[in-house]
């Protein structure tokens, strides 16, 4: 498939898991990419594995950092057409029992990263009128119990989207989120024992009951595709796409 043939990506945190699966479905679909991670080892391994234009590695929270990836990545591409913000942390712990310098270290990662993301890349975003797809999540709309901290990040992350949609909208800036539920991701496997403690299910009932099953990164990939085509989604900005087999639909 050639739909995405001249795009130029850059996916952050595609090391691994859902943005690694996003960076090889662009390449399979004829763009070229720029894959990115604060784990250089892991960029640099899935950079070879799916064909990668590129790698241009940061820490999210650090803004000197993420300046000069951004600048990397539209050197090596040649300017910029999408953005996907995938980067992101999680942190299990009560709410009122979490440390404060870990609720400061999950904002950090996951609001303040795809706004310094954003904000580095709007200029050569506007110039060719690309789009932002921002991965949030699930937990952003729905609080869940150890969570707590992860869900306000990516509550945020949603506004932080809309806003965005509606500033940008004149220049032709399209930006949107996904807000996948449970996925089969190493993120969600670090969470099973916490989870299984707390319900007193094992994990597995869990998802089976409230979404079907397990999500995969391909899932979450073809929407994050779908929400950049211009030429699918060109109508759609300010949108937050919910993935969760219909776990926030159902009461019981």
């Amino acid at each position: 498939m050639t739909e995405f043939e001249g795009k130029r990506v850059f996916v952050t945190g595609s090391g691994a898991g859902i943005g690694k699966a996003i960076s090889k479905m662009f390449i399979d679909r004829g763009a070229r990419v720029v894959v990115s991670d604060v784990d250089e080892g892991a960029a640099a391994k899935a950079a070879e594995e799916i064909g990668a234009a590129g790698i241009a590695n940061c820490d999210v929270s650090d803004e000197g950092q993420v300046q000069t990836a951004v600048a990397q990545a539209v050197e090596i591409l040649g300017g910029l057409d999408i953005l996907v913000n995938n980067a992101g942390i999680e942190i299990s712990s009560p709410l009122l029992q979490q440390s404060t310098e870990s609720f400061d270290k999950i904002y950090a990662v996951n609001v303040k990263g795809p706004f310094l993301v954003m904000k580095a890349a709007i200029g050569p975003l506007v110039e060719s009128k690309g789009n932002i797809v921002n991965i949030a999540s699930l937990a952003g709309v729905g609080g869940s119990p150890l969570l707590g901290s992860y869900c306000a990040t990516k509550a945020a992350v949603i506004q932080l989207t809309r806003v965005a949609a509606i500033e940008m909208r004149a220049s032709g800036v399209r930006v949107n989120a996904v807000c996948p539920g449970f996925a089969d991701t190493a993120m969600v496997d670090r969470l099973v024992p916490d989870f299984e403690a707390a319900t007193q299910m094992p994990f597995g009932d869990l998802v089976a009951a409230k979404q079907g099953r397990l999500g995969t990164p391909e899932d979450i990939a073809e929407v994050t595709l779908f929400l950049a085509s211009n030429d699918k989604a060109s109508w759609i900005t300010g949108s937050h796409y919910i993935l969760d087999g219909g776990l926030s639909a159902s009461l019981v």
